[in-house]
């Protein structure tokens, strides 16, 4: 492998085989590299047998994001994943979604703190502009279309030698149009036009109207214009779009003229059936006004004689004269061609004859200035396609920005400062924070040397998960160069995280499963943070509370921090010297439902809340079961 973060084949699930296949893709290893740094992430789980998934850890291998390092947990992971998918919620393109879906935690302060300059920054910028908008006109922006040549076996390339003929199939100009030699041209004009490549101009075309000729030395869209062009018009709505952003932005844009260019070519194109429909258009309008001029005129005996004879008295054929001119002005207005394609009866009868040679005639000369156009239009598309391409890949980089930007606005994030342990005011969970209920409590804490082992204990439904949640959301936002969802914060910079969900017990079964686990961790040199939700006790109390103890002990003594819930508080102190911290029930409202200060108090044993349960049981039930429960409670107030 070539020098880069590391290798793919380290990634569970991508051995040889996949690796080879990976590269038999993308045509070797330079491609495939500059895919990935490229964040072209959907390219390469187009692969079979690669998920979107590893497509992103395959990227981030590439990149050198080491967010499996740093979250050590599956629970962590989904925290983490959480906060991806809240930003995605902002995404608009397949290029941002990707990008976002590569926001990886790094323990490296200087990225850190410019990524959360720019991030709060953008997050101003952001609110500055009309959202919905943006947000409407970047949902339209689908990729980049790559078009496949469009053949069409009604325009030809005609060629003097077998030499012309290999080049410019090398060239692939033979999925456009047939290439054929003088020796099979047969009649010019079975095809509606013909582009002449040559050398020596040595094939007699006779009076043939629809070719035009190209220097066999000519690029390759100077043959076939839509070679260039095919980008263009297919990406025509993406480019429109982008435009309209950039000038929401006030920023300048070489779009104008690009989009300019091909709507003069729309303009120009070719109406194959313009003539037919005009022309009888005509005829109508001439029948009717034949009919109502004839029937005015009074005939003398010798025009009825030439009638007869079968002449045209003067006065029938000065009429005629004066219809056909008008319905000849009239194809002439509006088409741009000046013939008379009508025989002289009542009604007027159209000589399709001469219609088919004038529309053969006027698709010649139409189809000879498009391509003019075209060629024109090409050699200045050509130029400025690296310009289009930038800009491109400028809004596509907004979007990434744009979304980064919505979610501190709309999430009310700030910045985090960088120092040591951890403490934030007014903090409050992802998963709240768009709730604009009133009631939701904010929360303030902090964990911090000495204290960086704490025993948290409280009411249950009181928030202590809730907490925990929102520390590590706070925590892993920052190592993402996230502002994160708090008024003021200071966060440690760590190696790595663990978060253990609910519920562990440490019956005598699950002992040697906890030692595993768990005194690996603490045992490690590097610097972590470990979140353990409810670790509880079912039988073997006593053993319990030394093993939790001694596990406390070690971080205790290490750089690295921990907060336990746990009902077992007071049996663990027995051995082990750390704070308490409690969230407590305060009573209950008129609906019974708890009332909570979600804020922990230091330093505190916080009550359990079954007294309180008890009497919300006792308040909703009736007859022989409210007595038993109002018994219960008055053991509590023994």
């Amino acid at each position: 492998m070539k020098e880069y973060a590391g290798d793919i084949r380290n990634i569970k699930g991508v051995g040889d085989r996949l690796f080879d296949k990976i590269m038999a893709n993308f045509g070797g290893e330079d491609e495939f590299l500059q895919a990935a740094r490229n964040f072209e992430v959907d390219r390469i789980a187009s692969v079979d047998g690669v998920s979107q998934r590893r497509a992103i850890e395959i990227v981030n291998v590439v990149l050198g994001n080491p967010s499996k390092d740093f979250l050590k947990t599956e629970p962590a992971f989904e925290i983490y994943q959480n906060i991806l998918d809240k930003i995605l919620q902002y995404a608009s393109t397949q290029y941002g979604k990707n990008r976002i879906k590569l926001l990886s935690p790094v323990n490296d302060e200087g990225s850190i703190q410019r990524s959360i300059e720019y991030i709060m920054n953008t997050k101003k910028a952001v609110s500055e502009l009309p959202i919905n908008e943006i947000r409407n006109l970047l949902k339209k922006l689908g990729p980049i279309t790559k078009p496949k040549p469009k053949y069409n076996p009604s325009h030809a390339i005609l060629i003097e030698s077998k030499d012309d003929y290999h080049r410019l199939t090398d060239l692939g100009l033979n999925s456009y149009l047939p290439i054929i030699n003088g020796d099979e041209i047969g009649d010019p004009n079975d095809f509606e036009f013909m582009v002449y490549v040559y050398s020596e101009g040595m094939i007699d075309l006779g009076d043939a109207l629809n070719v035009v000729m190209v220097n066999h030395e000519a690029q390759d869209y100077e043959i076939v214009p839509d070679i260039i062009l095919s980008f263009y018009i297919e990406n025509h709505s993406l480019l429109s779009n982008i435009l309209k952003i950039k000038k929401i932005l006030g920023q300048e844009s070489i779009l104008d003229e690009v989009l300019d260019i091909l709507d003069s070519l729309e303009a120009g194109s070719i109406d194959e059936d313009i003539l037919d429909i005009t022309v009888v258009a005509a005829k109508k309008k001439a029948d009717t006004k034949l009919k109502k001029s004839i029937k005015s005129i009074d005939l003398k005996g010798d025009e009825v004689l030439d009638l007869l004879n079968e002449g045209m008295p003067g006065k029938i054929q000065k009429i005629f004269d004066e219809v056909i001119k008008d319905a000849r002005q009239e194809i002439k207005d509006k088409t741009g061609c000046s013939f008379d394609p009508f025989i002289q009866k009542y009604p007027i009868e159209v000589d399709l004859n001469e219609l088919e040679r004038v529309k053969k005639q006027e698709l010649a000369k139409k189809n000879i200035l498009d391509f003019e156009n075209k060629v024109k239009a090409a050699n200045r598309l050509k130029e400025l396609r690296s310009n289009v391409e930038n800009e491109i890949r400028e809004i596509y980089q907004f979007d990434y920005e744009f979304a980064l930007g919505c979610f501190a606005h709309y999430y009310d994030l700030n910045p985090p400062v960088i120092g040591d342990g951890f403490s934030f005011k007014d903090g409050i969970n992802l998963n709240l924070a768009l709730n604009r209920d009133e009631s939701i409590q904010k929360i303030n804490y902090n964990l911090r040397s000495p204290d960086n082992v704490v025993l948290l204990t409280g009411a249950n439904s009181g928030g202590k998960t809730t907490l925990l949640e929102t520390l590590a959301q706070i925590f892993i936002m920052t190592q993402m160069g996230l502002p994160v969802c708090a008024c003021e914060s200071k966060i440690q910079l760590l190696d790595e995280l663990y978060f253990f969900s609910k519920k562990r017990s440490l019956d005598a079964g699950a002992f040697e499963s906890f030692l595993n686990t768990f005194m690996p961790i603490v045992t490690k040199k590097c610097h972590k943070l470990i979140l353990l939700d409810e670790l509880e006790a079912i039988t073997e109390l006593e053993a319990a509370v030394k093993i939790i103890a001694s596990f406390m002990d070690y971080v205790r003594d290490s750089d690295s921090y921990a907060i336990i819930v746990t009902h077992m508080a007071r049996e663990i102190l027995k051995y082990s010297d750390v704070r308490v911290d409690g969230i407590e029930a305060q009573g209950l409202d008129e609906n019974y439902n708890l009332i909570v200060d979600r804020s922990p108090r230091m330093n505190y044993f916080a009550k359990s809340t079954p007294e309180l349960i008890l009497k919300r049981m006792y308040e909703k039930s009736d007859g022989r079961l409210k007595e038993i429960y109002g018994e219960m409670l008055d053991k509590f107030r023994d």
